[in-house]
């Protein structure tokens, strides 16, 4: 029988990717209006709704349900981070296969997370949402510092701050609860800081069933740890590798997190390996490419067959275990000192040819507001490289990035007060 897939979001190419891996396979589109811009081929989609940002995931399901009545959909899908909650509320209401809306709950909200952790005996992490500085005062000094403060809700990695002495409270508060930002949030999570190298690590579950594809080093900035770039694989020992891939996979079950592609976020301290985050999607900052240079294994083409009801960890552990020469893929972005617009960036083309890069990319335009690196939506450009060692692919990517020269005009609000 045909499919007829509900996507939940924009999904960028997947959607296209979607329809053309199988014939017949037809996509309808239930987003956001603001990420309406986002969708690709739209005239390719069988019909496409937008939804005010704001609407109850009740609206997103009655709409659903709505079309599904005259045109049933066979699957479900939602490829971004945002609206994973939408998704499953509208497949339990049609009988479609997806993350349970407690499993979505429990990885959005990042306090739930780590109560659930705590609960399971996987990380014992302390952690409170509080609503004020007083509060926050009162858990530093219950538990000590250094602590990460940061939003409640949020992403690109908005709002965080890394408290080191209690009087440093107020204005990390102030940070995440978006008082200093443009974030609007009242309740902040505040949570004990892990000292030691960040990884992400990439995996594919089926029926409950996980398999690891790859752990990938991330560099971020010691500030807002906003990331600066990744290299897969990571340099790990095979002691700290197992470690990590069996405290990744406890953690999914705790989660309930038993389909699909993941990404999971952690710090591997002298205790063993601590839970950043983790999420019920790919990895972003090109880290899916990265794996896929590096193990063979296309994430994103596994995720499309998985949705379209086609098993594929035994193709994934294949490619996994067949042999290949080994080496590296990294990612290093740039990121300007200083806010203004964006007149050009010129050394695009001597970026390129620096020996193993395979991409530069500008990620802003002439005429963008170009701010400080306050966010992974900061960031100007990218340059991928792939080498023999982790140590050669990065110092391949930084020297692309470091080829590139970007004309900025100081607008007279940046300048300040003479």
């Amino acid at each position: 029988m045909p499919e007829h897939v509900l996507v939940i979001g924009s999904g960028r190419d997947l959607p296209t990717r979607l329809r053309r891996s199988r014939a017949g396979t037809r996509t309808t589109v239930v987003c956001r209006l603001d990420y309406l811009s986002k969708l690709r081929e739209t005239t390719e989609h069988t019909r496409i709704i937008g939804v005010r940002p704001e609407a109850p995931a009740e609206e997103w399901t009655e709409l659903a349900e709505a079309v599904h009545a005259r045109d049933p959909f066979t699957r479900i899908v939602a490829f971004g981070e945002r609206d994973q909650d939408k998704c499953a509320a509208v497949g339990r209401a049609l009988g479609l296969a997806a993350h349970s809306p407690a499993t979505v709950a429990l990885v959005h909200d990042k306090h739930a997370m780590r109560v659930r952790l705590r609960e399971a005996g996987v990380d014992s992490t302390a952690s409170a949402v509080v609503s004020g500085v007083d509060e926050l005062r009162a858990f530093l000094a219950a538990h000590g510092t250094p602590c990460i403060v940061k939003p409640a809700e949020g992403s690109f990695s908005k709002g965080i701050a890394l408290v080191r002495e209690i009087d440093e409270a107020a204005a990390a508060f102030g940070r995440a609860s978006g008082e200093l930002g443009d974030l609007h949030g009242t309740e902040v999570l505040v949570e004990q800081f892990h000292e030691g190298p960040q990884f992400s690590v990439e995996a594919f579950s089926e029926a409950g069933e996980h398999q690891i594809v790859a752990i990938t080093r991330k560099y971020s900035d010691p500030r807002n740890f906003v990331e600066l770039g990744h290299v897969s694989p990571a340099p790990l020992e095979p002691a700290q590798e197992k470690q990590v891939h069996d405290y990744v996979e406890r953690i999914l079950d705790a989660l309930g997190i038993g389909s699909g592609a993941t990404h999971t976020e952690v710090v591997l301290s002298d205790a063993g390996p601590r839970v950043i985050e983790t999420h019920v999607r790919m990895g972003g900052d090109e880290i899916p490419a990265l794996a896929h240079d590096v193990t063979g294994v296309d994430l994103a083409e596994c995720l499309i067959r998985h949705t379209l009801g086609e098993q594929v960890l035994p193709g994934i552990r294949a490619t996994l275990a067949a042999p290949r020469t080994p080496r590296s893929s990294a990612i290093w972005f740039a990121a300007l000192p200083a806010p203004g617009v964006l007149a050009e960036i010129t050394g695009l083309a001597a970026a390129r040819e620096v020996p193993g890069v395979t991409e530069v990319e500008s990620l802003v335009g002439p005429g963008a507001a170009i701010e400080t690196l306050e966010s992974s939506a900061s960031r100007v450009a990218h340059a991928r490289a792939v080498a023999p060692t982790a140590e050669a692919a990065l110092a391949a990517a930084r020297e692309a990035i470091g080829r590139l020269t970007f004309h900025v005009g100081v607008r007279a609000a940046d300048q300040g007060a003479l």
